[in-house]
């Protein structure tokens, strides 16, 4: 079988996209996957995950201006024609576009072709959109481009259309079945970490006297609650708790969650900003902490997805403290791996992170997790439901 996989920026690197096309490569099917190109990278490259295939630079507008027209928007001609393109040379049987941007020029191509198209929906995308919104962070172009209305409009018409639907978790999948699509039609694979992303030993928990070391990974935007951690760690530093915090990750609102820590007076001594790093050179920032920090607002968007990062944390077995967003409260609280906390409650996240200051309170929520990364929320399972999904989705079409 030939998979046709759409992804809406640059590649690589993602790692949701990388363990898909792994995962499918390593069921015996040929995977091609066509990407973005801002960056004017070879528009035919070979990767052992897939063979890419980059939009065609247009180089006599510049890169700023062939950038804008790489847009992801929902309806691209020039997206169409590279997705269509693609699948008619290599033969594909199946189109899988991740998120939906892409979505409604991905059910063309695939209508073209005449082979069935299956949405990865990674993200809430409407939800995401009314994010920006709701924190007035808009542009001109905004109003066009990521206008809430027009994005739900298009998820309301493009969701049925689709063969099938991946989602993250069971709360992603309960929301779209509310908007009409068949619960047979919907499976959930999950951002649970590969083998290889699986450390052979857990973090040492330390119990010299030092600060808690406490790390957030991601992006750096007011829906992920960086606000409240910081103003929590005024707290606990007021309360004489000694703690440390690396933040890793860029973003929008990186400069006003910089400006936060400096009128809070939280100094290099006690917040880290390491802006965006390498995945593997950020993952061995927690070979030295403490507590994994999940701190997303309990907004719609963060309700219905899941953050690799809680299983990262788990997988090295850290400790979390995380928001009451569902899915994360959800699988902390079965699993018993950490603590929660109320969204964007900056002295209810002091408390939780008071629990972790005793070492047996972390060795026992930090074991609990890595265990239930072993034995359960790991991306052999999440592969065996994506290969079977897929394949089903052929047979089904092929009649």
């Amino acid at each position: 079988m030939k998979v046709l996989k759409i992804w809406d920026a640059e590649y690589p690197w993602d790692v949701r996209a990388e363990k898909v096309m792994r995962s499918l490569g390593e069921a015996g099917h040929e995977v091609h996957l066509v990407a973005r190109n801002r960056r004017w990278d070879p528009p035919e490259e070979s990767l052992p995950e897939a063979e890419v295939h980059r939009l065609r630079p247009w180089r006599v507008l510049g890169r700023k201006l062939d950038g804008f027209a790489q847009f992801p928007a929902f309806v691209s001609p020039r997206w169409f024609s590279r997705i269509a393109g693609t699948g008619r040379r290599y033969g594909a049987d199946v189109i899988l576009v991740r998120d939906l941007p892409l979505a409604p020029t991905a059910l063309a191509a695939a209508r073209l072709l005449g082979v069935p198209v299956i949405l990865d929906m990674a993200e809430n995308y409407p939800a995401m959109i009314e994010d920006i919104w709701i924190g007035g962070r808009q542009g001109p172009l905004d109003f066009v481009l990521r206008n809430p209305r027009l994005v739900s409009l298009v998820e309301r018409r493009t969701l049925p259309a689709m063969d099938h639907v991946l989602v993250v978790v069971e709360e992603s999948g309960e929301r779209i079945a509310g908007l009409g699509v068949d619960p047979e039609r919907i499976t959930v694979v999950s951002n649970t970490p590969s083998a290889s992303r699986i450390p052979e030993d857990a973090v040492s928990i330390r119990d010299d006297g030092g600060p808690l070391r406490m790390v957030y990974l991601g992006l750096l935007e007011k829906p992920r609650g960086i606000e409240s951690v910081l103003r929590g760690v005024a707290i606990l530093r007021d309360r004489g708790v000694s703690v440390w915090l690396d933040i890793i990750g860029d973003g929008m609102d990186e400069d006003l969650f910089q400006a936060e820590a400096k009128r809070l007076e939280l100094g290099d001594d006690i917040v880290k900003f390491h802006g965006r790093l390498p995945y593997d050179e950020a993952l061995s920032v927690f070979a030295t902490s403490d507590v994994g920090l999940v701190p997303h607002l309990a907004l719609e968007s963060c309700s219905t997805t899941i953050p690799n990062k809680l299983f990262d944390y788990m997988s090295y077995g850290l400790p979390v403290i995380t928001t009451n967003m569902p899915p994360s409260e959800r699988i902390v609280n079965d699993v018993g791996s950490g603590a929660v906390f109320r969204s964007d409650d900056e002295v209810d996240f002091a408390a939780a992170v008071e629990r972790m200051v005793d070492p047996e309170n972390r060795r026992r929520f930090g074991t609990n997790g890595r265990r239930a990364i072993l034995e359960r929320y790991n991306w052999s399972e999440e592969a065996k439901r994506l290969v079977e999904a897929v394949e089903s989705t052929v047979a089904v079409a092929a009649g």
